[in-house]
C-alpha cells in the first residue's frame, strides 16, 4: 500500500463518523411523527394572556400545519417542527403566508407547549428571537408583546370548518 492510499484511507476512516453523526444530527429537526403530533390535532380557541380585549385566538392544526387566526386583519399560515430532546417540548413554526405587507415569510417563531387534557398553553417569542423560553411562569417581555402565552381550549369538532378549512381564510384578493 503507498502512502496515499494509506492517508486516504485513515482520513475516510476519520471523516465517515463525522458525516454519520452530522446526518443524526440533522434527523434530530425532521418532520414530526402522527404520534407526536397527535395531542395537538384540532382546533384551539383561547386568548392571548394579557391582550384578552385584542379579541379570540382560534389555532388549527392538521398535520404540521399551524394556522392561526385572530380575525381578519391578523393571520399567519406556518408549518412547524418538533426538535427531538425539548423539555418542555418545543415548536419551531416556520412562517409561509400572512396578511399583506408581510415581512415575516420565511421567520421562525420558536415556542414551547404543553397540552394537559383539552387545554393547550403555547409561550413563544417573537419571530425575530433566536429561542424559545425555558418555561412557562413568568415570562419577561409578555407586557410588551415581545413574549406571548396563549391558553387555549380544544374546540369541537365543526363540520363546516374542518370540511371547509379554506371557506375562513382570509385572501389577498379577497375583501371581508
Amino acid at each position: 500500500m503507498t502512502i496515499k492510499i494509506a492517508l486516504a484511507v485513515t482520513t475516510l476512516s476519520i471523516l465517515m463518523p463525522c458525516g454519520l453523526i452530522g446526518t443524526q444530527a440533522a434527523g434530530t429537526t425532521s418532520q414530526p411523527t402522527a404520534a407526536e403530533l397527535q395531542p395537538l390535532q384540532g382546533t384551539w380557541e383561547g386568548f392571548m394572556e394579557g391582550h384578552e380585549a385584542d379579541g379570540k385566538v382560534t389555532i388549527t392544526i392538521t398535520g404540521n400545519s399551524l394556522r392561526f387566526r385572530r380575525d381578519t386583519d391578523v393571520w399567519f399560515d406556518t408549518t412547524f417542527t418538533l426538535p427531538a430532546g425539548t423539555y418542555p417540548q418545543q415548536l419551531h413554526a416556520t412562517i409561509k403566508d400572512c396578511l399583506e405587507p408581510c415581512d415575516d415569510v420565511g421567520k421562525v417563531v420558536f415556542a414551547i407547549f404543553q397540552v394537559e387534557g383539552l387545554t393547550l398553553t403555547l409561550a413563544g417569542i417573537q419571530a425575530s428571537s433566536v429561542e424559545p423560553p425555558k418555561n412557562f411562569g413568568e415570562i419577561p417581555g409578555i407586557e410588551d408583546s415581545r413574549i406571548f402565552r396563549y391558553k387555549l381550549k380544544k374546540a369541537p369538532p365543526s363540520i363546516l370548518r374542518d370540511a371547509a378549512p379554506d371557506a375562513n381564510r382570509p385572501s389577498h384578493d379577497r375583501h371581508w
